[in-house]
């Protein structure tokens, strides 16, 4: 039977290793936390003590980690990846990371006789919940084809887009994406509160024209009933911006929308709202205009 293993049980790792489980796989699982250990495995996932047990007795390591440091940590770190992994084994790190730490791991993994996959995935946790994620890859054709049916199991729409950094290029095109639709969408909803419109009659007609998305429908009503329970962290969506924008730079490509929003990522951080779900971006411009969506016909 394929081993895999799984690194990382946060918020998006927690429900994709359980979506592993349901479909069969033997996994085994490792986290600096124990009780999210412990959750798993009483799932039926086996504990690994470290990234390296986790690397010697799985044909399919994944990781699911907050940034780019953490994942160099978990593969070239000590009692890393690397330390004892099997040739042949595949590593497939499926956060979202710079572009250049992607290469870099991955040409590490070559020389140790590694195969390397970057997956990024959007969607957020309810899609990491129920398996319907986008994810979206870099790397070799034929390891993308060996690894296919396990990233299916996790996902509704797998895509090879390149080689190694790929992945996250076209994960950090989306949060430039996403970002700046939240913030459009808070924008707007704030405008029409404050011209004495019901903002939840505003979402429903516009939903259906040029204007509506997939953006619109998950995290407007979550504005509207202030439900800011984090499906994915503003300070992770920060995160992701940063590299954008450092990768523009490096290129001469400018961002200017991503700029700006960025620095409202920023506010809202320094604010204490790092940890709240991204559709929290609303509150920059609700501060600004002192008036609250949700209660806005009671203010006006």
């Amino acid at each position: 039977m394929l081993q895999v293993g799984f690194i990382g049980l946060g918020i998006m790792g927690k429900p994709m290793a359980l979506n592993l489980l349901r479909k069969g796989y033997s996994v085994t699982v490792h986290d600096i936390s124990e009780s999210k250990v412990a959750e798993l495995v009483q799932a039926g996932a086996s504990p690994g003590d470290c990234c390296a047990e986790i690397a010697s007795r799985c044909d399919i390591i994944i990781l699911m980690l907050p940034d780019g440091p953490d994942v160099e940590v978990a593969v070239l770190g000590s009692e890393g990846i690397l330390e004892d992994a099997n040739p042949g084994s595949v590593v497939v790190d499926m956060s979202s990371i710079s572009p250049v730490i992607s290469k870099k791991v991955g040409a590490a993994c070559e020389v140790a006789g590694l195969d390397f996959l970057d997956a990024p995935v959007s969607g957020g946790q309810p899609r990491a919940a129920d398996g319907t994620l986008a994810i979206m890859v870099g790397g070799k054709p034929h390891v993308f084809a060996r690894v296919l049916p396990v990233l299916e199991a996790l996902g509704s729409m797998v895509t090879l887009t390149g080689p190694i950094g790929a992945g996250n290029v076209t994960k950090l095109a989306n949060q430039i994406m996403v970002a700046c639709n939240i913030a459009a969408m808070g924008e707007a909803l704030v405008l029409a509160a404050r011209a004495g419109l019901d903002p939840a009659i505003v979402f429903h007609a516009v939903r259906g024209g040029l204007a509506g998305s997939n953006v619109l429908n998950a995290k407007a009503p979550m504005v509207l009933s202030r439900n800011f329970q984090p499906g994915f962290r503003i300070s992770l969506h920060q995160k992701d911006l940063r590299n954008a924008l450092s990768m523009a730079e490096s290129m001469d490509v400018a961002l200017p929308l991503t700029s700006l929003v960025q620095q409202a990522l920023i506010v809202l951080t320094n604010q204490g709202k790092g940890n709240l779900d991204h559709s929290a971006i609303v509150m920059f411009t609700e501060r600004m205009a002192n008036l609250e969506v949700a209660n806005a016909l009671a203010s006006v």
